[in-house]
């Protein structure tokens, strides 16, 4: 699987909107907005210094709080980034503790006061063999994908082994008879699709469809946000398919505050 072309927006939204409910705007010591590569320090200098003092108090200038506050300097510089123009410098988010702490007993208590996270958005372009876009399509609310077409492109190009999911393949365990291999199942879908090509005939085409296997990989270009991941996270990390256990997961604990807000429950 691939992940490609990965934006987030609306931090700054949805975190003032998590303080609408009492109107404590006043609150807030989160830091957004565009930034040049000397000022970004600054900011998390500002933001690092916050978190220390929450948790020291007057011992804040304490050798402890000192390598503390290296710690959340790292974390912030891990996590802000949101994406990036050249042109005008670094999209940052950089969440204060009083917003931190609001956010996550907002997540604990529950889908109704964590509206939030339905406005932080996250748009990715998914390589994926077609048997787990089959269960990624379980999740459909606030969710969209714009995918390439094996309707209309299948038989423009090559159908080759590189074509399928083979991260995990294992040849030891194939288990096909009369001398038939997945090497074998790609040529006859290939012959299938040169035929279509030769002749135009379509009922070679929908051969094709019929017998292409479910590990064909396809890209799509999906939106969604950080409640549909913060779902998939809980139902999902488990999951016996190494491309939810595993990759998406990867990809889900690359996101900005991914730990914080869409793995915390």
């Amino acid at each position: 699987m691939k992940f490609e072309h990965i934006e987030v927006f609306n931090f700054e939204g949805a975190f003032r909107g998590l303080r609408n409910p009492k109107n404590s705007w006043h609150l807030s010591d989160s830091c957004f907005g565009l930034a040049s590569e000397w000022v970004d320090s600054e900011w998390i200098n500002e933001i690092a210094a916050d978190w220390a003092y929450v948790k020291f108090g007057d011992n804040v200038n304490s050798e402890e709080a000192e390598n503390y506050t290296e710690e959340i300097k790292t974390w912030l510089s891990n996590n802000c980034y949101l994406r990036y123009d050249p042109d005008v410098g670094s999209d940052l988010a950089l969440i204060g503790p009083k917003d931190m702490d609001l956010a996550q007993r907002l997540i604990k208590a529950g889908p109704e006061h964590r509206k939030f996270l339905r406005q932080i958005f996250v748009s990715v372009d998914i390589t994926a063999p077609l048997f787990w876009f089959k269960e990624f399509d379980t999740y459909k609310i606030g969710i969209t994908a714009n995918s390439t077409s094996t309707m209309h492109k299948l038989a423009t190009t090559p159908i080759t082994m590189e074509n399928f999911e083979l991260g995990d393949y294992d040849e030891n365990i194939v288990l096909l008879e009369d001398g038939m291999s997945p090497e074998a199942i790609v040529f006859y879908c290939e012959t299938l699709r040169k035929k279509y090509l030769a002749t135009k005939d379509k009922r070679y085409w929908k051969e094709l469809i019929r017998w292409l296997p479910e590990g064909w990989l396809q890209t799509r270009t999906v939106t969604m946000n950080y409640e549909n991941l913060h779902s998939m996270y809980l139902q999902r990390k488990n999951h016996k398919l190494t491309e939810w256990s595993v990759d998406f997961m990867n990809f889900i604990k690359k996101l900005p505050y991914a730990e914080e807000l869409i793995c915390f429950y």
